[in-house]
């Protein structure tokens, strides 16, 4: 089948179909769009490699999609009411995690329609669903299908029946692939054809153009290359353009269709989508959800974007060599226009200098971002325990946003507020007490409990953010043996007893193992940082007290023992009075050291007792 599309101005409305796949992560997403590449022969077959649109190292190393892939395929239907036609498919592949939910978010914006995969030996997942409303919330026209159905432990007729109660369709309806084999493929590509409406617009060719930006990434040598969805009118190259949001106007200087290589084309008209290079270094001026126009008798309303992403975690980013603080800033930037849902503002702490407090959408999230500013830009970070964002209303009326430790108000505060979500948790029947229990202890409000089917129970809970993001996952994963799954989504705040714990060294607080902790889990916060500073502190000339308060109240303690010198060792026998004098002299010169003397906490244990992944 010849890859045409550079030949081509526009492409006839009648012939587009845009759709994206959504599903959970690791239910064969990327190998079912290897799949359809391959059918579609715009990869020769010597190209062809797993996870063909999957383009970073860290995404081929954990088997999972970070960023969304757009790609441009021809197709002729071999059934149905278009068989014979030549068909434009316009694929997004999208990111399975719970932490990426805005990729997609944005890949249906650009979608007329969405296949549900969905693994045919383990059914349907808490981030499928999540998905799966983010499609129907946009009108998608949703095509369920059964992927993985060559394994063993498949059982499509079950979970066919599962997502037909689901999404309110028959059993029958539920397509059946292999992305590995290839079964079914061909006939669900045809039925994207039959039931993916065409894309509409408004004005037609020669009405003002509109784009949606949906994505955008940084290229060394050519500068910003903003991915978009034409709505309406058409953009040639060398047109000038204006960014509706910011106002900046530019000439295009590269058209095209990402199909999968960027092709260069005459020309984007309605309904297409592919991408457009301007020439623009500064990664701030191209927005995520900004509107592209003519510049001279351009649209005047713009088109509806995204709402800005509300990060859900926070934590400190600081170079361990403080030389490397520009080069972290400018690596920030350009990681912020290939991940717009990344924020981040400077910090200054005693203890590990300058950096950057960022704004996370998840753990995941803050994982990833750390080791590709680490790779990609070789950097060495220290990244500091996560945490979210609290409201605190001070006892004067004022109030603040508290994101880091350091910042809590001195003195009595009148509440505090903290983030909760709404959690949705898929477990087989038979974990659904443990799961309950491990929700209960984590301040967790069950809301409802729904059987999916016999044996596959949906638990709903509204619990605070600050409870899920440290360990949460992990604990529910052991107490499940790795079946359950986990969504959430913000749900506003509530208001909570939470109190800051100060770690004192001799007395004295040290800012940055500070945390905000609720007032029943401080003492085990106390005892835990406590110990662990105990063991990698080196042990001075003098006996250093490690406290935990909460105000002026101590909750826990630990001493590291003084080095001593054996004064003793010269006396061989003699009076006990000439010992015990030797004694009182070596402890009236350790007290007058510890007046005087103060405690240097290496840079090795700040990384080892903040560091979020110390094993």
């Amino acid at each position: 089948m010849k890859n045409n599309f550079a030949e081509k101005t526009f492409t006839d409305l009648s012939q587009i179909r845009n759709f994206c796949i959504i599903a959970h992560i690791d239910h064969g997403k990327s190998t079912l769009a290897d799949r359809i590449l391959g059918l579609s022969a715009v990869v020769a077959e010597r190209d062809m490699r797993d996870q063909y649109l999957d383009n970073m190292d860290i995404e081929r190393e954990r088997g999972i999609t970070i960023k969304a892939q757009n790609v441009r395929l021809p197709w002729v239907p071999r059934s149905g009411r278009h068989e014979g036609e030549e068909i434009v498919l316009q694929m997004i592949d999208t990111p399975g995690h719970v932490d990426f939910t805005y990729e997609v978010s944005r890949a249906l914006e650009a979608c007329e329609g969405a296949i549900l995969l969905v693994d045919a030996a383990q059914g349907i997942e808490a981030q499928t669903l999540a998905n799966l409303y983010l499609a129907m919330d946009k009108n998608l026209e949703i095509i369920p299908v059964l992927n993985k159905i060559d394994l063993p432990a498949a059982d499509p007729d079950k979970y066919a029946e599962e997502i037909a109660y689901i999404i309110g369709c028959e059993p029958e309806d539920v397509l059946r692939v292999s992305g590995k084999t290839g079964e079914g493929v061909p006939a669900l590509l045809d039925r994207v054809c039959e039931l993916v409406p065409a894309p509409t617009t408004e004005y037609e060719l020669d009405g003002p153009a509109r784009a949606l930006v949906f994505d955008s990434v940084y290229d060394t040598f050519r500068g910003v290359v903003t991915y978009i969805r034409m709505m309406d009118g058409t953009l040639r190259p060398r047109q000038k353009i204006e960014l509706m949001a910011s106002g900046a106007t530019h000439e295009i200087l590269e058209i095209g269709v990402v199909s999968p290589k960027p092709l260069p084309t005459k020309g984007l008209g309605p309904g297409e989508v592919g991408y457009i290079i301007t020439g623009v270094k500064d990664v701030r001026e191209t927005k995520v959800g900004d509107t592209i126009t003519w510049a001279n008798k351009g649209a005047t309303e713009p088109l509806t974007g995204y709402a800005d992403p509300n990060p859900m975690v926070y934590s400190g980013l600081f170079p361990i060599s403080q030389g490397d603080f520009p080069a972290l800033r400018e690596a920030l930037e350009k990681l912020q226009l290939n991940d717009a849902s990344l924020t981040w503002e400077p910090e200054t702490s005693v203890a590990l200098g300058f950096g950057f407090r960022c704004g996370f959408l998840g753990l995941l999230h803050m994982e990833i971002t750390r080791d590709r500013l680490e790779r990609e830009f070789d950097l060495d970070l220290i990244s500091t325990a996560p945490s979210v964002s609290y409201r605190v209303v001070h006892e004067s009326g004022q109030e603040k946003h508290v994101h880091n430790p350091s910042e809590w108000p001195e003195g009595k505060n009148e509440a505090v507020f903290e983030p909760i979500v709404n959690m949705t948790v898929i477990v087989p029947s038979e974990f659904v007490g443990q799961t309950m229990e491990l929700c209960q202890s984590k301040r967790g409000e069950m809301k409802n409990m729904d059987y999916l089917s016999e044996d596959r129970v949906e638990l709903r809970y509204v619990m605070p953010l600050g409870e899920i993001i440290f360990d949460f996952f992990d604990m529910l994963k052991s107490r499940t043996r790795g079946y359950a799954s986990l969504n959430y989504e913000e749900a506003g705040e509530q208001e909570a007893d939470l109190v800051k714990v100060d770690i004192l060294l001799q007395g004295e607080p040290v800012d940055a193992f500070s945390a905000i902790v609720h007032a029943d889990d401080a003492r085990y916060y106390g005892l835990k940082m406590t110990k662990k500073l105990r063991e990698l502190i080196p042990r001075q000339q003098f006996e250093v007290p490690i406290q935990a308060a909460v105000g002026a109240k101590i909750i826990a303690r630990e001493n590291i023992r003084a080095l001593r010198k054996d004064v003793l060792a010269k006396c061989y026998g003699g009076d006990v009075s000439r010992k015990r004098k030797l004694l009182e002299k070596q402890k009236a010169g350790k007290k007058r050291m510890k007046n005087i003397g103060s405690v240097e906490v290496p840079q090795e244990a700040f990384v080892a007792a903040l560091s979020t992944d110390e094993g």
